[in-house]
Order: structure tokens, then sequence, then C-alpha cells
């Protein structure tokens, strides 16, 4: 690890390059993980429900759906994309934007969203560099930017993406890589607790509910990450 970081320091163009290209890679993933992450907890949400409900009737058999299959297809004609028709940004370049098949418009947002991940990742690097903290903040931007998508798109911010970010917030920081481990469990409490009583006072007022769960959840990740004096930057 010493000799992969010093490498970097000695050539930190070659660092740029190789996070730039890698993360271009990575946003064509996270198009795959905005897309079906819904859509796999909708699958799972009936089968529970079907299980609850009418217990006594057979689970209704449908392909099972996960980040890795079944392969990509066009959301169009459903026909599949090939690995050259799925290279980030370049293949849709190349395709003028439409599916090589039923040549209907494939969305600009799918090349966008690869573009912004490499973008994101590149101002990490100019932040910390080759450095440990570089390799956990593009972690964290990755997770961000499936998670802003997916709320965007849903309303919803998944308990699978925002438990394990503040699982890792909270292991990192025991070895003090952002902030201190009290700083991290403070900024954990902190974050949860400053969302939650403004949710409660909102419903005590006006009888609603005027956010998610998910939101206590995700600032209590970031306060974790980050430390109880960041979150004021962030609300």
């Amino acid at each position: 690890m010493q000799q992969f970081f010093s490498y970097f320091i000695e050539n930190p163009t070659a660092l740029y390059v190789a996070v730039g290209l890698f993360s271009l890679c990575i946003g064509s993933f996270l198009n795959v993980v905005i897309f079906r992450t819904p859509r796999m907890m909708e699958q799972e949400w009936q089968q529970e429900c079907q299980m609850l409900l009418h217990p006594e009737q057979p689970i209704i058999d449908q392909a099972k759906l996960s980040l890795s299959q079944p392969a990509s297809t066009c959301p169009k004609c459903d026909s599949s994309i090939r690995w050259y028709q799925n290279i980030p940004v370049f293949s849709w370049l190349i395709l003028r934007g439409k599916c090589g098949t039923c040549q209907n418009p494939i969305s600009i947002r799918y090349p966008l969203i690869e573009l912004l991940t490499m973008f994101c990742s590149i101002v990490v690097v100019a932040v910390f560099g080759a450095t440990v903290q570089m390799l956990f903040g593009l972690i964290l931007t990755w997770v961000l930017i499936a998670l802003t998508f997916i709320d965007f798109d849903t309303q919803l911010l998944p308990d699978r993406f925002t438990l394990p970010l503040a699982a890792l917030g909270l292991g990192i920081n025991s070895y003090a890589i952002y902030t201190t481990a009290s700083a991290a469990i403070w900024g954990y409490l902190i974050g949860f607790l400053c969302l939650w009583i403004v949710y409660y006072i909102f419903k005590l007022i006006t009888g609603k509910e005027g956010m998610g769960y998910g939101d206590f959840k995700l600032l209590a990740a970031l306060g974790a990450w980050m430390g109880p004096l960041m979150l004021p930057l962030i609300v």
C-alpha cells in the first residue's frame, strides 16, 4: 500500500488519469445502482407483503433482480446492451444517444452521471492527494451520488446504503482518518437527533410527517464521517 501511494505521490498526473478513468466506470455502475435498487426493494416488499397477507399462497416465482443480474438492457425495447455499447460516455456519444437496436433515445442522464462521478472524484483527489483519506473520500462520494439520484427519483434513502455508510464512518474514525473516534460518535448521535427533533416537532404541530427516517440516518452517517462541527455546513 505504501508503494501504491508513493508512486502516485511522485506521479500526480497518473493519479488523476487513473482515478478519472476508473471513476467513469464507477459512474456507469452507479447508473445501474440508481435504476435497480428501488426496483429490488419493491420486489422484496411485494414478497414480504404476500408472505404476511397471504401466507397460504405460494410465493410468485419471478426472476430475482440484483445489481449484476440480469444483464443491462435497453429500457425501451429490452434488447441486451453489448459491452462495446456500454463504454462510459463514449458509447452514448458514438450511438448519438440512441439504442443500437431500436434507435429510441437513451436519456442523457446516464453519461451526465458518469461525468459527474468523474468530476467529483477528481475533486477528491485534488483535496486529499494520494492518501488513505482520498480512498475513503472516493467511497463516500460515490455512495452520496447514488443516494442523491435515488432520493430524487423515489424520495427514498435506502438503509442498505445509509447504515453501512454510518458504520464505515465510525470504523475508519476509530483510526482518526477524518476526525477523532469520540467526535465521530457525537457526530452520529447529533446528526440523527437534530433532524429527528425537527421531524417530531413538525409532526406535533401539523400531524404530518415532514421527512423520512432515511434523512436522519444519512445525516447521522455524515456526522460519523466528519464529526459534529461539520454538521451545520451540511444542513
